[in-house]
């Protein structure tokens, strides 16, 4: 048998050192074309901290006042009734448009207080109710008064139908369980 000597090719090389500059861009490109959503949160303006000895007790009287309650196993009672959460709206309606022609200091007063064990889903569905409730019977209003959409009206009409819808939601502190 014969023996054939084969050439042994030297293999093509590959340079490594361009490729960190591409990876370095390649990075660099994602970096700046990727959005990063940050959770915003709820976008509510809180009172200031007041010390429990400094506090002062107004008293409302019981045709003002809302009060909804949520448990820690997410049932709802409104005025110690319990509502299912899409019925909150309906029920807010019916009280707020009975006092759009009352003066301020005897509007509707809305109170939540929930459980430190509520589940966080629960309590934003029950808050969406509260406010999709003023908002709706706002809307009302502005058509019934103005012929237009909230968004429409001047600043002059939309601080009348402020007025006359006014807002107040209290968010009363879970009691502590001893």
């Amino acid at each position: 048998m014969i023996n054939i000597k084969r050439n042994k090719r030297a293999g093509g090389e590959f340079s490594a050192g361009s490729m960190a500059d591409i990876t370095f861009l390649l990075l660099l490109f994602f970096l700046v074309t990727t959005n990063i959503d940050v959770d915003t949160g709820i976008g509510l303006s809180l009172p200031e901290y007041i010390p429990p000895d400094e506090r002062i007790e107004a008293p409302l009287s019981p045709e003002r006042l809302i009060a909804i309650l949520v448990n820690a196993n997410g049932d709802v009672l409104m005025n110690k009734e319990i509502i299912a959460i899409p019925q909150i709206s309906e029920v807010l309606k019916e009280r707020i448009r009975s006092k759009i022609n009352l003066p301020k200091n005897k509007k509707l007063v809305v109170s939540i207080k929930v459980d430190r064990e509520t589940n966080y889903n629960i309590f934003m569905q029950t808050l969406d109710q509260v406010e999709i409730s003023f908002n709706e019977v706002r809307e009302e209003y502005a058509q019934g008064t103005y012929g237009k959409k909230v968004r429409d009206l001047t600043e002059e009409e939309y601080k009348d139908m402020k007025e006359k819808v006014w807002k107040t939601v209290s968010f009363a502190e879970p009691e502590e369980i001893k």
